[in-house]
């Protein structure tokens, strides 16, 4: 039992080496030794656990010795569950054999996640200063790691905007490797006014605009003399600047638009009509009196007559 309890000592190491550093691996080693017939099966799997352990370390620290939690994610989990499928899989050719075969799988794993991390993934910021949270695969432990660019430069660039006046203008700085950042890190917005590119700016030409978490601003309704140089920089609250970008901003004026011709009417006649507008009226008047008189006069003398034919009739009778 002593030897057993050596043997999982030695094998389970102080130092890690990426896949060590998970305790479900650490178990799940441990498990497969204490699962072997005999000590001597026992001690055997712990010189092949202590030599896979060095070839782990190596792979590491050919690989900058560090891996960040997605990498360590994808390379613990598809090792255990290759580990998983070598414990149920039916056992052929010996055990020792067996146990080079899968500890060497796992290196093999490492190698490749460590191969997809370090090139590209470590640091990926081209200018700039990147200072990330990493493992360190020989404490197991987290750690700041710096990231400077390869210019060593923090300014990433300017970049013209066009705009018209009226209109508005997008200015966004972010970068998809601002997410890696420690902290809260805010992105700070200045602008120096003036037709840009005219002439180099200093500090003191720089007014502050805004400091926000959003990486991009919107400058709506543009002037003429919103013109300018915009500055964003991305800065923590000690003031350790981690980005920096320049925007040229020129605002065109709108073209002058062609005055329409204003058409105008005839004026009216201001003559005075009230007399013959009078003197119409009174001869209508005359002429509905007439008409209405004679037939007035036609009725009477109609009744007239009827009555002197009455008489008449009535004589002769």
């Amino acid at each position: 039992m002593l030897l057993i309890l050596v043997a999982l000592i030695y094998c389970i190491p102080t130092a890690g080496a990426c896949l060590q550093c998970d305790r479900t691996t650490r178990n799940m080693h441990e498990d497969f030794i204490l699962s072997a017939p005999t000590v001597e099966d026992q001690m055997k799997l712990q010189d092949i656990c202590d030599h896979a352990h060095v070839t782990y370390m190596n792979t590491s620290q050919d690989r900058e010795g560090v891996i960040d939690p997605t990498t360590f994610y994808r390379a613990k989990t598809e090792y255990q569950s290759e580990f998983d499928r070598f414990l149920k899989t039916k056992p052929t050719g010996s055990l020792t054999f067996r146990t080079i075969q899968i500890m060497e799988k796992g290196r093999k794993i490492l190698e490749k996640h460590l191969d997809a991390f370090i090139p590209d993934g470590l640091c990926p910021n081209k200018c700039g200063l990147l200072s990330r949270r990493v493992m360190d695969c020989v404490s197991c432990k987290y750690k700041i790691y710096i990231c400077p660019s390869l210019s060593d430069q923090l300014d990433c660039g300017v970049y013209p905007v066009q705009a018209e006046e009226g209109g508005q203008a997008v200015l966004d700085c972010f970068l998809p490797w601002h997410r890696l950042l420690i902290g809260k890190p805010e992105y700070y917005y200045s602008w120096a006014p003036g037709e840009p590119g005219n002439k180099k700016r200093t500090e003191k030409d720089f007014k502050n605009l805004v400091v926000t978490h959003d990486s991009s601003i919107i400058l709506n309704q543009l002037h003429l003399d919103e013109q300018g140089t915009y500055r964003c920089s991305l800065q923590d609250q000690n003031g350790t600047v981690f980005y920096r970008v320049t925007f040229l901003v020129t605002v065109a004026a709108l073209p002058l638009q062609t005055p329409q011709t204003i058409v105008t009417l005839p004026s009216l006649d201001h003559r005075d009509y009230s007399t013959e507008n009078l003197f119409v009226a009174v001869i209508a008047m005359v002429t509905a009196l007439s008409l209405a008189a004679s037939v007035g006069l036609t009725v009477v003398l109609g009744v007239m007559m009827n009555r002197q034919r009455t008489v008449k009739r009535l004589e002769e009778e």
